[in-house]
């Protein structure tokens, strides 16, 4: 009788722990992504710095991601510094540009250009950088970000034929609310809050202050269920530095090398100070339980786009048309989202093959990867279009035929001697597949309305906010950028975490 009781007495206990576990909120993932822009190849104690926090790192287990300036690396081969080399490879290397600093910066020569020159004036001037910091770190950079504010659109192009898959970097030129996000066929880190609301101040004596934000983002994120990410950047240099190297090319200035002025060192007071910062910093985000260190190339695998892999149903083709607005944007189902553009070659490729094969398509449909927004500004209309249905039906073959050719959106859809902007194709173009999904036949006249590409939100609006950089000649901006980030909008999606 006694040992029943001690077995009930221990089922109860069982019971009651698991039932207090099931209370308790479930903790889910924080994924910190840390990364260096390694840039100063003026002052050679940043070498030290660089090696010494890849070593602490490393000592630590904690993986990080080093951004790599070409010049950097070609003057850590031209010093002897196969150990700092060593040291930072055992990490995930990144490209950040040729040169960095000295103009013209990626911005500065990207402005006046259009899609296609810029692709082109990106890798003439920047493949030879990215390919110097391969063949000297003994492994292809995984990610790119750009100097400063000096961002464009088209390197976005330019990188996706080189191999890359992630942008890493911050600033305010697009977004999508703080989130990893997908654009231009690249992963994209960028544009994020958290990360900067750990950075040191201008002393490094708030870590106090840091760990307390820390604990209320963990907090925050881990009770999502959906987990979340930190993106948290440095400088080697700024670690032993009283200023910044690249201020020598500040407002425009481009002196030849004899003329750089070296950044005088920080005392060893503050250098301990700096160091002592970032290290008190890692080890307390690394002693919470759902803290994953994580590297440019582990974010990709982290954020896979699952739309790609994906056979589609009818069915899931329905939902896609049924989707579509007026305000053309981005879509989200369960575990896979589309961009406006792989909406567009979706449904067209759909409908395409009802016209050809002149009957219900029932096998499955598969995309590739996210065609680029127009290369021009498209055509506006002033009114809806209609249209015979036999003309659209031979516009829908046109489309289909420049999207395998040029996988882009085209600009003008032409429908006979009318051009009409892809938005509202597009809209017309889901309400024709509605009709042919649901068993009807086409319509014999297809009404093109008014439409506009929604995502267009997310890019922001030219202002001095947006190129705040120091080293830009005075009154530097550039709408035209921001023009032409707005067409690959076309190509804006949320990455979704695995």
């Amino acid at each position: 009788m006694c040992a029943w009781k001690r077995l009930a007495a221990i089922l109860a206990l069982l019971f009651a722990a698991s039932a207090a576990a099931l209370a308790q909120p479930q903790s889910h993932p924080v994924y910190v992504v840390l990364w260096f822009d390694t840039e100063d190849y003026i002052l050679p104690p940043s070498d030290d710095a660089a090696k010494r926090l890849a070593e602490f790192l490393t000592a630590e287990g904690v993986p990080a991601t080093f951004k790599v300036v070409g010049e950097k690396a070609r003057t850590l081969e031209r010093r002897g510094r196969s150990d700092v080399i060593a040291a930072m490879r055992r990490h995930d290397i990144g490209y950040h540009a040729n040169t960095h600093s000295q103009h013209p910066t990626p911005a500065e020569y990207e402005s006046g250009m259009d899609w296609n020159t810029g692709l082109e004036e990106f890798t003439r001037r920047e493949r030879g950088g990215f390919e110097d910091v391969a063949r000297i770190f003994g492994k292809t950079p995984c990610c790119y970000g750009q100097p400063g504010s000096s961002w464009a659109p088209q390197p976005y192009a330019a990188l996706r034929q080189w191999g890359v898959k992630l942008y890493l970097d911050e600033g305010t030129q697009i977004g999508l609310d703080g989130k990893p996000f997908w654009y231009g066929g690249l992963l994209n880190i960028f544009n994020t809050k958290e990360g900067e609301q750990l950075r040191p101040n201008d002393k490094w004596d708030n870590l106090e202050q840091s760990k307390a934000k820390f604990r209320e983002i963990y907090a925050r994120m881990s009770a999502d269920s959906s987990g979340g990410l930190i993106s948290l950047y440095f400088h080697p240099c700024e670690f032993i530095h009283q200023w910044f190297w690249d201020l020598n090319f500040a407002d425009g200035a481009n002196p030849p090398p004899s003329q750089w002025k070296r950044p005088p060192l920080k005392s060893a007071a503050e250098q301990k100070q700096t160091f002592a910062y970032f290290e008190g910093l890692v080890r307390y985000m690394k002693s919470f339980p759902e803290v994953r260190f994580i590297t440019g190339s582990g974010t990709v695998k982290l954020f896979p786009d699952l739309a790609h892999a994906r056979e589609f149903s009818t069915s899931d083709l329905k939902d896609v048309a049924e989707a579509v607005t007026p305000g053309v944007s981005f879509q989200t189902h369960g575990d896979y989202a589309l961009s406006a553009s792989e909406v567009l070659e979706l449904l067209n490729t759909y409908v395409e093959r009802e016209i050809t094969e002149r009957t219900n398509t029932a096998g499955a449909f598969t995309i590739s990867e996210n065609p680029y927004g127009p290369a021009v500004d498209p055509p506006h209309i002033a009114h809806a279009v209609d249209v015979p249905w036999d003309q659209f039906a031979r516009t829908v073959g046109d489309v289909a035929d420049f999207l395998a050719r040029n996988h882009q959106i085209p600009a003008d859809v032409w429908l006979g001697s009318v051009a009409v902007p892809p938005e509202s194709y597009l809209v017309a173009l889901a309400d024709v597949g509605r009709t042919l999904l649901a068993g009807n036949p086409p319509p014999s006249t297809v009404t093109l309305p008014m439409a506009r590409l929604a995502t267009m939100k997310y890019v922001a609006e030219d202002s001095p906010a947006v190129w705040n950089w120091p080293i830009f000649p005075k009154g530097f901006h550039s709408a035209h950028l921001l023009s032409v980030a707005g067409l690959q909008a076309w190509t804006l999606k949320p990455a979704l975490l695995r």
